[in-house]
């Protein structure tokens, strides 16, 4: 019996310290990010991802990482690396597990990035994977506020060539705002982002 509780005690602390090196190592990822060492951060939830296999989390946040710097980053070369490195990880998570709504999110944002990179020449290519992204989101689980918000801030965004009625889209700004407000993440590293740039689309909608 001695042994049994012994055994047992040491599994819990092999679970423990586990874990504790998972948010650890999450924790400095995102200290990184925060600092804007993009390159840094990425490779650091890189390494979570080959150590701690089950959890999607870490190569979502390779995606994220990557996806948000593109935005930002004017040399098409960079670019295509850095959507690259994005898209592999959103790869390896999606042939685990295709149920997941934050997945196709991301995934639109890695079309978006490519749109924003190139308009003239990714918009026709990709403004249809982004709503079907956007739509299997949103499917999944319809109370997702960043699937809301996002497919109608794309939406929003080419308004102006499209001459598409932006009520509706706005009516469901508001609607992502209010779920943003009930919204739980799973977890303390699950995706919470989004609202402030909601509530900044919905002060523009009322203009």
């Amino acid at each position: 019996m001695k042994k049994i509780i012994t055994l047992i005690a040491l599994f819990v602390v092999v679970i423990s310290s586990a874990q504790t090196q998972f948010e650890q190592g999450m924790g400095k990822a995102f200290g990184l990010w925060k600092e804007g060492k993009n390159t840094e951060a990425s490779a650091m939830f890189e390494r979570i991802a080959s150590a701690e296999k089950t959890s999607w989390l870490p190569n979502y946040y390779v995606a994220m990482v990557n996806t948000t710097a593109a935005f930002s980053e004017k040399d098409p070369t960079k670019i295509d690396l850095m959507l690259t490195k994005a898209q592999d990880a959103v790869d390896v998570e999606m042939i685990k597990d295709q149920s997941n709504s934050e997945l196709y999110v991301i995934q639109a944002l890695i079309y978006t990035a490519y749109v924003v990179a190139d308009p003239m020449t990714n918009a026709p290519k990709y403004s249809s994977k982004i709503m079907e992204a956007y739509a299997k989101a949103k499917t999944l689980n319809p109370n997702n506020p960043r699937a809301v918000f996002g497919e109608a801030d794309y939406q929003l965004g080419g308004a102006k060539w499209t001459g598409v009625d932006t009520k509706p889209l706005c009516a469901q700004v508001d609607k992502a705002v209010e779920l943003f407000g009930t919204f739980k993440p799973e977890t303390p590293f699950s995706p919470k982002w989004g609202l402030e740039r909601a509530l900044e689309t919905q002060k523009s909608c009322k203009k």
